[in-house]
């Protein structure tokens, strides 16, 4: 059975901004629903793209409609939020964009609303510039970002309070992270060109590949044979700036969904072992290993609960990747736009001292622990480090240079689209006897 690619979406956006279902959750098993790669892809772009922008174009709807239809038709609603981010990011032929969103309207099962979602795309198109302007107006409208990030990231970082919302909102081809283990980077590099896939090397990430445009990486043989991986360069760092040495016991406290801890295993004969607490994520941290070649210690657990899984053996390196907002992934998951509030900041830096202080025992004097946000809160960052090198005496902050970011007390951040990386934040703890 063919399946319309708009309807598929519609019915994907509407369960993440209406329902609240995960982007990727949502967006996976609609996928296998198509057969064509080119598909695949427009039903991928479609979903970011409504997702990323659907803070304005929900809003516009408002004026659009006499009466709504969020709450009594979710996909058609989601449909007609696709229609204008069709026109006004995509840029998709009037003529082309209107037909097919009418269209598919019809497929919905909406036969009788086709005429509406004719009228309502006609009407933007002749007053998109009177709307575009009025929803400009607005700084959440404008930014399609909620007004308490908008205000968290201007008081944060009010040097960037314009680039940082832009640089969410500017889709990125995915990195790629080569296991040196199986494949060299110059290997890879010309295996991937021998199936489209043009990649070049970073100038300063060690095993990051870049990519000009978007591409569905796993119908490459090199990713099925365990040559590269997805991750972005920022994420590759943590590697780095752990510095696991061969034999060495190393912890990743939250592991899930495993692309630290094989960049890790990649990198170093280390003794590893990886903490999850959900179970249904610890399968996906199986299935990389499994793809990759390598092996570890996996646990189902919380990692602020040592006696539960803990032998009493300290570790050499400890990486506490820890839970947070994800504000400094927007770009890549801009569904965190739309299902993350103010109220959870605090619960998540109480969650992120509260592992700090549970995992510190467990590292050997002279070892090292690496802090990890993909938030680019400084709640969640330097605060939450700050409290901690207060609270313990046996604790010093080992001071790194990156080619790029910003020092904010003992860590260093990172900001969406730096250096074409995503946002983190990064501190590294020694301790002393």
């Amino acid at each position: 059975m063919k399946h319309d690619t708009r309807v598929l979406a519609a019915q994907v956006l509407a369960a993440v901004a209406i329902d609240g279902a995960s982007l990727r959750e949502a967006l996976a098993p609609a996928q296998t629903r198509l057969a064509d790669s080119r598909d695949r892809a427009l039903l991928t772009a479609l979903v970011n793209e409504g997702a990323r922008w659907w803070l304005r174009f929900d809003r516009a709807l408002d004026s659009l409609l006499d009466k709504p239809l969020r709450k009594r038709e979710p996909s058609l609603h989601a449909l007609l939020v696709l229609g204008l981010a069709q026109l006004e990011i995509l840029r998709l032929p009037p003529h082309a964009a209107v037909a097919a969103t009418v269209e598919a309207s019809r497929a919905l099962g909406h036969g009788g609303f086709a005429n509406l979602v004719n009228a309502i795309l006609r009407r933007w198109l002749r007053e998109r510039e009177a709307m575009n302007a009025q929803l400009d107006c607005d700084k959440q409208t404008r930014t399609a970002h909620p007004a308490w990030l908008i205000d968290a990231i201007a008081r944060d970082w009010p040097q960037q309070a314009d680039s940082i919302p832009a640089a969410n909102n500017a889709p990125a081809p995915p990195m790629l992270r080569v296991n040196r283990r199986r494949a060299t980077p110059e290997e890879t590099i010309a295996e991937l060109a021998s199936n489209g896939v043009h990649a070049r090397r970073s100038p300063w990430l060690r095993d990051a590949l870049l990519l000009d445009e978007n591409t569905d990486i796993a119908r490459v043989p090199a990713f099925r044979e365990g040559k590269i991986s997805v991750q972005d360069g920022a994420a590759q760092l943590a590697t780095d700036l752990l510095d696991a040495r061969d034999g060495s016991r190393v912890l990743d406290a939250c592991a899930a969904p495993g692309g630290k801890a094989c960049h890790l295993l990649e990198r170093a004969d280390i003794e590893l072992t990886a903490i999850e607490r959900e179970p249904s994520r610890a399968v996906r941290i199986r299935e990389n290993l499994q793809r990759l070649g390598l092996q570890c210690e996996l646990r189902i657990g919380d990692a602020g609960e040592p006696a539960t899984w803990w032998n009493g053996e300290p570790f050499d390196r400890i990486l506490l990747d820890a839970p947070c907002s994800a504000t400094g992934v927007i770009r890549r998951h801009p569904d965190i736009k739309l299902h993350r509030r103010a109220d959870d900041i605090v619960s998540l830096t109480r969650e992120q001292s509260r592992l700090l202080d549970t995992l510190w025992p467990l590292l050997k004097p002279g070892g090292r622990l690496l802090y990890a946000t993909c938030s680019i809160l400084r709640a969640e960052n330097e605060d939450v480090i700050a409290a901690f090198l207060s609270s313990k005496e046996d604790v010093r902050p080992m001071p790194f240079a990156l080619e790029i970011g910003h020092g904010t007390g003992a860590g260093r951040q990172l900001l969406p689209g730096e250096g074409g990386l995503d946002g983190m934040y990064y501190a590294v703890l020694e301790k002393h006897a």
